[in-house]
């Protein structure tokens, strides 16, 4: 059996998490999750709360608690927002937990008795009103770029400069608006710059997403030694003697937290060496999911603390980090009101309403933007008029005509067979999307199998069929394939929209949770004959009144709403017409780029496309497209391109083709 862990980034107990985080980190590595279980994996599905650190101890005396209150309070109520959505975790912990502490400090004392921690003595900003050196967070200053007067410890709002806060011009506390003077204070640093070969050539193995080693790549090439200790009371300890005062970064114990969280599943299980399998043998596929902000914690800096280490601990495979997601055009923000009130949204939309719209919207290649427009078209248009439409006519058809009995399959037609041929080939597709933790791919071939089986039920005509005792046989078939394709609609569904999955397989006849059931026996269970139970409507209407009240909240300008909307005048600005292909060549060094010949009627014009990975030049010779003429040239590869061929698509392109008019047609 395959084993494979997955890890979530750990949420900072330090407020409660949103649609952003969720459509980042969570639910794909739980889409993932329930994916390998149903392929009958070892799974294990790890995360937990991130609790220490300067930020805790700030909003902690904002709140008027401890700092263990506020870890306490954010740890559950972010529990309770996970199990909201359906997060699946096998375990989920956090590192207040008394077992996370000394496995910390250990590798903290085997980098440093590997020679890969030093120390340095260096001047920090201490406060004597408050007795204590005062980290970045609770100082402000002039800006010593700018002038700025209220900058802040780390950065100034004004002009983006970063900097050190000692180099801040009087600085002040930011808590007690007093003067901070500079001392000496000891600390230790991590020698991350020892480790840049081991992790070049360890990188120089993987083929993870580009947005991920680009980001990777470029850090790599100026990586530092980095402080790992902090002069404060509320975090691990420094494991040294006679230094008190001392804790260990944040960015350090957090994802050593991974680790200590799987020590801790296996010792609430009674199985207490279990997490050694997934940590220690390299034969298990670790995963781990993030956002782009937490991209070199991940793919650096932990992986050296592992190489630093004496124990072997499993380093990871594969980083699909996503990017971040908008909230109608603007950063979810708590402070600026700019947020989904949960209980709000959950009174009145479903659980799998809300992971479905993510999961097709999912900031994988680029940021995504949550709008309650599209959710309306995402929930009416393809989960109900869709997915639910199909299920919905095919059970009645069947409570209505067969006594809630499944029927039999008789003799197929070519119709049929290539149906059957759709379903295996979508589900096929649907693996392999799941697997590459394509899951916005996975939601568009759910809806691409559900379509093509409205349109199958459409040909066939079962109405029609049942009329005649002749074509009995034949509205068998036709049902039989029609429910055999809402059995692998329940299984693609499953990732995603796991309740409404639970709930088709229950409808199908079917006493045992689907999750109990495995990925391929969906091409093979046997249903003939089967009853049928209650049909419920999986789906309702988002009706175009609520939507309205839900834009209304956010109280955007009339102005603001405009900002993208364009006159029918700009848009007329816009030249495009037909274009045929004369010619077509691969761009040298390139694996992207086709530099191509087209006429355009009046000229040919020379255009380089980024579609190489989608067309061969061959097949491109004599295709009419579609082609804006009216861009200024630009250079792509020193090649200069004198328009843009249309195209459609994420994940893959496809050429907006047209058959009957001729080059230079206007497009319109």
């Amino acid at each position: 059996m395959e084993r494979v862990l997955i890890t979530a980034a750990l949420p900072y107990a330090n407020g409660a998490i949103h649609f952003g985080h969720i459509a980042g980190a969570y639910l794909p590595a739980d889409a993932y999750a329930r994916f390998q279980r149903l392929k009958d994996f070892e799974v294990l599905y790890i995360c937990g709360s991130d609790e220490y650190g300067v930020a805790v101890t700030m909003s902690a005396e904002l709140a008027h608690r401890t700092p263990k209150q506020q870890v306490d309070h954010f740890h559950e109520l972010n529990q309770k927002i996970f199990a909201r959505f359906g997060i699946s975790f096998d375990h989920y912990s956090r590192t207040t937990w008394s077992g996370h502490i000394p496995v910390v400090q250990k590798f903290f004392l085997e980098l440093y008795e590997n020679g890969f921690i030093e120390e340095k003595e260096e001047y920090h900003l201490f406060s004597s009103k408050e007795n204590k050196f005062l980290a970045d967070r609770y100082v402000i200053g002039t800006c010593p770029k700018c002038g700025f007067e209220k900058a802040r410890g780390d950065e100034c709002p004004k002009c983006g400069a970063s900097y050190e806060a000692i180099d801040l011009i009087n600085p002040l506390s930011k808590r007690t608006d007093s003067p901070l003077e500079k001392r000496l204070s000891k600390h230790w640093y991590l020698r991350f710059d020892l480790f840049k070969d081991r992790l070049k050539t360890w990188l120089d193995k993987k083929s993870w997403k580009s947005n991920v080693m680009n980001f990777t790549q470029n850090y790599l090439k100026d990586l530092k030694p980095r402080a790992v200790t902090r002069d404060a009371s509320w975090g691990v300890p420094l494991p040294l003697k006679n230094e008190k005062d001392k804790v260990l970064y944040v960015w350090f114990d957090a994802p050593i937290g991974y680790i200590t969280a799987t020590m801790e599943w296996a010792e609430k299980n009674n199985i207490a060496n279990a997490w050694k399998k997934f940590w220690l043998d390299a034969n298990t596929k670790y995963v781990q999911f993030l956002g782009k902000d937490n991209i070199p914690f991940h793919t650096l800096f932990f992986p050296a603390m592992i190489m630093g280490q004496n124990t072997p601990y499993k380093l990871v495979d594969d980083v699909p980090a996503n990017e971040f997601l908008l909230y109608e055009g603007r950063q979810f923000s708590k402070s600026d009101n700019w947020m989904i009130d949960l209980d709000d949204f959950f009174g009145k939309y479903t659980v799998d309403q809300a992971r479905y719209y993510l999961a097709a919207n999912a900031p994988e290649s680029s940021d995504a933007e949550f709008t309650w427009k599209e959710f309306q078209v995402r929930c009416n248009s393809e989960l109900l008029g869709k997915l639910g439409n199909f299920v919905n006519r095919t059970l009645t058809f069947i409570k209505n005509n067969y006594s809630k009995k499944i029927p039999e399959q008789n003799q197929m037609d070519d119709t049929d067979h290539q149906f059957l041929q759709t379903i295996e080939t979508l589900m096929g597709e649907a693996s392999t999307a799941y697997s590459q933790y394509q899951l916005k791919k996975a939601a568009h071939i759910l809806m691409e199998l559900a379509q093509a089986s409205n349109v199958y039920f459409d040909t066939k005509k079962p109405w029609q069929l049942i009329k005649d005792e002749s074509s009995k046989a034949v509205c068998d078939t036709t049902l039989h394939l029609c429910t055999r394709a809402i059995c692998v609609l329940a299984f693609i569904a499953y990732p995603i929209i796991p309740e409404t999955a639970e709930s088709i397989w229950q409808m199908l006849g079917f006493n045992e949770s689907i999750a109990s059931n495995k990925w391929m026996s969906a091409l093979r269970i046997e249903m003939s004959k089967q009853k049928i139970k209650e049909i419920k409507i999986l789906f309702r209407k988002v009706e175009d009144e609520e939507i309205k009240k839900e834009m209304d909240k956010l109280n955007i300008p009339e102005e603001a709403k405009a900002e993208n909307v364009i006159s029918f005048k700009d848009f007329q600005k816009v030249k495009m017409v037909v274009g045929e292909i004369v010619q077509a060549e691969k761009v040298d060094k390139s694996e992207k780029l086709l530099k191509l010949q087209v006429n355009i009627g009046s000229e040919t014009r020379q255009i380089v496309s980024g579609i190489a990975k989608f067309y061969t030049s061959e097949e491109l010779l004599g295709k009419k497209v579609v082609v804006v003429t009216n861009l200024k040239s630009a250079k792509l590869m020193g090649i200069e391109s004198q328009g843009m061929i249309l195209a459609a698509g994420d994940d893959t392109l496809e050429l907006l083709f047209v058959t009957d008019q001729k080059p230079g047609s206007i497009v319109c």
